[in-house]
């Protein structure tokens, strides 16, 4: 059953071949074998898992098939910064250590009442890094090899999914946070269009930036996952009035006529390794074998998006965790008086970090400052974002490098935040546009998985889906549990 795709599984628990107990017991049982080593959760819900599974089989055996939404049926990974009714959300922090929301994110909510949820995944705190080493809660390892890191800010999503301990996750993408620890882990990462999934109940990062995305073994899972969390919702003003197509009814149509292009400025960014250059030209190679137009594109300003990215994200951070001040929830420190137990509170609640990140923000938005820096980087952010309208002009598809490197060994980075910020030089132009990007594994670089990234248009999943699942099929790689 753990070899199954979530697609696979939810075929098979429709056709009751195999129960959704069933399901959920393999995943419990494997989160209690395998997670000494791995370490990709904060909480662990079995009974959760097992009743609401139950609930999911007596729905199926009253009301059929027709009852209960394919995934409905599949026991999911939840990032542990969605709000989970009655299930204590960390965000990976020592400042919300026993927080427990009193409703679930939309995301979520769209599963029902019987959401069959393995577990709340570990991640760097408030979804600030590249490895998931900043949790408060200790390092995930990358289940591919345990000295390594899975990536991050989604590392436990990630490393979960790969370690068997569920067939999918949920992460969340604020600048690569679900392509990066799926390139590092061999995994399907896929960032949505902004906007296409609600942000109602996730724990604000940066709130211009960040969007839910589906973490799976396969394209497929990932396109079905996804057609689960889509669509408008008046709870969040940023949620977009579109159209939720069915993203699995175009997996198959090819690629023949669709127009890529390989960025120039993202195949050639500083630290790209090689090898991860060679897997991505492989991947475009088997893309116009399959019949499409493959030529190079520019994107100008792309690596000024890390400066950038690095300028908008705190200043919208610090904005955001000024809420976590020991006053309504979350931890409080005993001070005598209330300005001592602010500062106290968030001296004792967040970790190195995100105090870093909380200065540099609350410097950039500061006065004499911020005409200097948050203004200026959202200059570059325009330019960046008339750059991808330009390139897709002329190609449908545009494909680079996940990230410069394979996964990097624990401890590697973690003292030198401007190493660890450059692994996101590849993903964050993406992001600050707001297109849809997918990371896909291309092969191996020494033993280790290498992604691939491929972007599209605002609200053209489908498109992305497709060049996906085609690039999938022609890709020597396949899924592997591990360890």
């Amino acid at each position: 059953m753990l070899e199954l795709t979530a697609f696979e599984l939810a075929q098979k628990i429709h056709a009751k071949e195999i129960s959704a107990r069933e399901a959920a017991e393999v995943a419990n049982t494997r989160v209690e074998k395998v997670e000494g080593d791995i370490n990709a959760f904060v909480t662990t819900t079995p009974d959760i898992a097992t009743e609401r599974a139950e609930r999911v089989d007596e729905r199926l055996k009253n009301g059929g098939s027709d009852s209960v939404n394919l995934w409905e049926t599949v026991p999911l990974v939840v990032k542990d910064v969605l709000s989970t009714k009655g299930t204590r959300t960390t965000c990976g922090s020592k400042i919300l250590e026993d927080f427990t929301p009193v409703y679930n994110a939309t995301a979520l909510e769209k599963f029902g009442e019987d959401l069959i949820m393995v577990g709340k995944a570990n991640m760097d705190e408030f979804a600030m890094g590249s490895s998931t080493e900043n949790s408060a809660y200790g390092p995930t390892k990358n289940p591919w090899d345990l000295s390594r890191v899975p990536g991050g800010s989604s590392g436990g999503s990630a490393a979960a999914v790969a370690a068997g301990e569920g067939w999918w996750a949920l992460g969340t993408d604020t600048g690569g946070s679900v392509r990066q620890p799926g390139a590092f882990c061999g995994m399907v990462g896929l960032k949505p269009t902004y906007g296409r999934v609600s942000r109602y109940g996730l724990v604000a990062f940066a709130s211009s930036l960040d969007q839910i995305g589906p973490m799976t073994r396969d394209v497929r899972d990932s396109a079905l996952l996804l057609q689960a969390i889509s669509g408008h919702d008046p709870n969040d003003s940023t949620s977009a009035k579109v159209e939720v197509p069915d993203y699995l009814s175009e997996l198959e149509n090819g690629v023949s006529g669709l127009r890529v292009g390989v960025v120039t400025e993202l195949m050639n960014a500083e630290g790209v390794e090689p090898e991860v250059r060679a897997i991505t030209e492989k991947t475009a190679r088997d893309l116009e074998e399959a019949g499409a137009d493959v030529g190079e594109v520019s994107l100008p300003h792309a690596t000024y998006g890390l400066p950038a990215y690095y300028i908008i994200a705190p200043a919208e951070l610090s904005s955001n965790l000024a809420r976590f001040d020991g006053v309504r929830y979350g931890h409080r420190a005993t001070a005598s008086g209330v300005h001592e137990m602010y500062r106290r509170t968030r001296e004792e609640g967040f970790g190195d970090e995100a105090k870093r990140r909380i200065m540099l923000g609350t410097y950039a938005l500061s006065s004499g400052y911020y005409d200097a820096y948050y203004a200026q980087a959202q200059k570059v952010r325009t330019k960046i974002v008339d750059d991808f309208r330009s390139a897709f002009r002329d190609f449908d598809i545009l494909i680079s490098p996940t990230c410069p490197t394979a996964a990097f060994e624990i401890g590697d980075k973690v003292n030198d935040p401007l190493a660890m910020y450059a692994n996101d030089i590849c993903a964050v132009p993406a992001s600050l546009a707001g297109v849809p990007a997918i990371s896909i594994p291309g092969g191996l670089s020494d033993g280790l998985p290498v992604g691939v990234q491929l972007m599209s248009d605002h609200f053209t999943e489908p498109t992305l889906l497709r060049a996906a699942h085609a690039a999938e099929r022609a890709s020597e790689f396949r899924f592997e549990m591990k360890p």
